[in-house]
């Protein structure tokens, strides 16, 4: 453009040739448009409604889905025709187009937006899809009523996810549509973990995939189908984009049957009689309409005759230019007329600028022919599309057939909607497409290095741990009181153990005990029934009555351990457990000290005996057992036993218990034991060599030796034997211990009182080697 001044006015003039629309009429305000928009405007202009009294024109232009083509156009657009203008100070927004309806490529919008945006143009698309073209920064001047290709990405992911395919491929077309559409898909499906296994302009040659994302035009997708066709390679399932999925040329490949794909609302436009509708009339069908000739019906053969002024796709695109020119109109009417009295009253003479256009297009929100029509603030309408199968009919060509929608504005979750059955590629009930299989329960998944995060090894969870969910990311484990089964998908309660008096050792030790406290008792009737004969007299008679009497009781507290502990049971065995034996050891050590003082008694002037008659041993046996008697009860004072569930000898079931409470009292309880044990048994040692046939001393130093070895060897099997092998070995140590007094002091007696009488006479125990 030249400029140059003249009597202080601008002249403005254009360089260059202009190039005239394709189609144009003249109005009040004129719009540059694309050619689905001709038999629009005169619906808009015989509307007593919107905008009347007011003329709209339009300027066509064909961009020939070519940039530079396209920039001329908005240039044109821009400047008017006139090669020579006036205008008052400069030549800025020359010209008066006051809105521009397209283009149908993203790449030619966003030409065409860089060059009228600067004059504040307001730019509506039908068919622009590509989602830089929401940035407000870069378009301010930008609006469309085709949904985003964000929204088309987000909901792509979303069909992918809802068919399980985690393992897919991508191509685009190498343009802005393309390209931007499927950096926005790759992001949604990243959201959705999906991976995708490649993304390229063109298909890698051996891909593992089933299924593939196709974000491309109809030109690039011709060229690539084709030469998919030459070259035969594996079934995939397609899913496509709006820009292509609808296309009927696209169609003859059979080899895409059960594509599916997200298109534009199909719909019906009421189309009025135009000069444009008279001529698609008369070179469709090589004819000439009359003046009176009814046009209602024609739009049923509009809708099937494929021509060059229209689709083949029901009036898809068609849509999108419908709402795109209503719009504007709209937003012409909201800055040029004034509702008064239910009727609008119009002022065509209005300087009206773009910018006034722009503005009230941002607020523009109406309802046309049952089709809501709004922007948000970056320019872009509520996301809908319609899910489309390819089915192949019985002709055998292949169909577009609705199966289901996307509507963005449901809750979330319930955007994607599908009401039919679909076909799959090769004629399938469904497509699987992985990169490895779902993890099971009791697995969970770790990515394989280098991989995308659709690819992992399923590993069986941990010890002690479950996963209860398929594809688990990670093993959690059960609770303290359970345990996993053996497939790990559920946690089972763990078997508590206990020494319980149905299980066969139980049964064998309480045998033993009963035996033994059964063997006690007639060891004492034998004794009781033999009490005046010289050999029970000559052992302390009274002695060995209570000896038998607390061996009897020992063998009986062992019982107090089998079974399910409760807070008496543990008070009592371990109490008992300690009293009786320390009473037991007390009689022996009473036995003891009474053989050692007999025979000092013999030697000339001694008079021991006096100092330890029966009542001082008794006091003995009171006084040893008093002190053991005391521990105990300050032991059950302070810090008692109590049954206790024991976690941790073993992971997969429960100990039951009786914890010590105080370990110092349990083991000041068997360290008194073991004291009166060790005197016991230095007592019976030096008593050892006195003469035989009044020594007790030496079947004393036996049972103490084998007291002494048994609990010796019961201290590291106790620490060491795990749950409640532990009572058991506890259970053992009593026995053995009560056994090897009862029959190392009173089997030989019992024995020469049954079986050789003669011994038992005192002149035989009178005599001497």
């Amino acid at each position: 453009m030249e400029i140059s001044t003249f009597f202080n006015t601008v002249v403005c003039n254009l360089r260059g040739a202009t190039h005239s629309p394709v189609f144009s009429m003249d109005g009040d305000f004129v719009i540059g448009a694309n050619k689905y928009y001709t038999m629009l405007s005169f619906a808009i202009n015989n509307s007593t409604e919107l905008l009347p009294g007011i003329k709209l024109g339009y300027q066509i232009h064909d961009s020939c889905a070519a940039v530079p083509v396209a920039m001329q156009a908005a240039f044109q657009l821009s400047n008017g025709q006139d090669n020579v203008f006036y205008k008052d100070k400069n030549c800025s927004q020359s010209g008066r187009m006051v809105a521009v309806v397209g283009d149908s490529g993203s790449t030619q919008s966003i030409a065409i937006s860089l060059i009228i945006g600067s004059f504040d143009i307001p730019q509506v698309s039908h068919f622009s899809t590509c989602a830089c073209l929401s940035d407000k920064k870069q378009f301010p001047n930008f609006f469309r009523t085709i949904p985003s290709d964000a929204f088309q990405a987000v909901a792509l992911a979303k069909l992918v996810k809802h068919f399980g395919w985690t393992w897919i491929g991508a191509i685009c077309s190498d343009s802005d549509y393309g390209n931007n559409g499927m950096a926005s898909f790759l992001k949604a499906a990243q959201e959705e973990g999906i991976c995708v296994e490649f993304s390229e302009s063109f298909l890698r040659s051996n891909p593992i995939t089933k299924v593939i994302v196709a974000f491309a035009g109809m030109g690039e997708m011709d060229v690539l189908l084709e030469e998919l066709a030459t070259k035969p390679s594996p079934s995939r399932q397609w899913i496509g984009s709006e820009a292509w999925i609808t296309d009927t040329n696209l169609q003859r490949f059979t080899f895409c049957e059960g594509a599916i794909g997200f298109a534009i609302p199909k719909s019906n436009i009421p189309v009025v009689a135009s000069p444009v509708l008279t001529e698609f009339w008369e070179k469709t069908f090589k004819c000439t309409l009359k003046k009176d000739t009814n046009t209602e019906n024609i739009m049923i053969i509009y809708v099937h005759v494929p021509n060059d002024f229209i689709l083949s796709s029901q009036l898809r695109i068609t849509t999108m230019v419908y709402k795109a020119v209503y719009a504007i109109a709209h937003a012409i009417h909201n800055v040029v007329c004034v509702d008064k009295n239910a009727t609008a009253q119009c002022d065509k003479h209005l300087m009206l600028e773009s910018k006034q256009v722009l503005t009230a297009l941002k607020k523009v929100n109406f309802t046309q022919n049952g089709y809501s029509v709004s922007f948000d603030t970056n320019g872009d309408p509520v996301a809908a599309y319609e899910l489309v199968n390819w089915h192949k009919g019985e002709s055998g060509n292949i169909e577009s057939v609705t199966v289901g929608y996307y509507d963005a504005s449901r809750p979330k979750n319930k955007e994607l909607y599908i009401n039919k059955n679909l076909t799959w590629m090769d004629g399938r009930q469904e497509v699987m497409s992985v990169c490895s299989d779902r993890c099971p329960p009791g697995t969970y998944k770790v990515l394989q290095k280098g991989k995308p995060i659709c690819c992992y090894d399923c590993i069986k969870c941990p010890e002690g741990e479950i996963s209860n969910t398929t594809d688990s990311s990670d093993c959690f484990p059960c609770p303290i009181e359970f345990w996993p089964n053996a497939e790990r998908d559920s946690c089972h309660p763990k078997p508590v153990e206990f020494l319980s008096i149905n299980e066969t050792l139980a049964i064998i030790l309480a045998f033993f005990s009963v035996g033994g406290a059964c063997l006690a008792i007639l060891t004492a009737a034998v004794f009781f029934h033999h009490r005046t004969t010289p050999i029970v007299r000559a052992n302390n008679s009274e002695l060995s009555f209570l000896l038998l009497f607390s061996l009897t009781l020992c063998f009986l507290c062992s019982l107090t351990f089998i079974g399910a502990p409760t807070e008496w049971s543990c008070k009592l065995r371990h109490s008992a457990f300690g009293i009786t034996f320390v009473l037991c050891i007390s009689c022996v050590l009473g036995k003891t000290i009474v053989v050692l003082m007999a025979f000092k008694a013999t030697l000339p002037g001694s008079n021991v005996m006096k100092w330890f008659g029966p009542l001082q041993q008794r006091l003995t046996v009171v006084l040893f057992t008093f002190v053991q008697v005391l521990i105990c009860t300050v032991w059950l004072v302070l810090r008692p036993p109590f049954p206790m569930k024991n976690f941790s000898t073993y992971k997969e079931r429960i100990i039951l218990e009786c914890a010590l409470g105080s370990a110092i009292g349990f083991w000041a309880v068997l360290g008194y034991i073991g004291l009166l044990a060790v005197f016991c048994f230095v007592l019976a040692v030096l008593a050892r060599k006195l003469p035989d046939n009044f020594n007790e001393a030496k079947l004393i130093t036996f049972s103490m030796l084998i007291f002494c070895a048994v609990w010796l060897t019961f201290i590291p099997s106790y620490v060491s034997s795990p749950g409640k092998f532990t009572v058991a070995v506890e259970i053992f140590a009593i026995l053995a211990s009560s056994f090897g007094l009862i029959m190392c002091i009173f089997a030989p007696k019992c024995f020469i009182i049954l079986c050789q009488p003669k011994k038992n006479t005192k002149k035989y125990l009178m005599s001497k080697k």
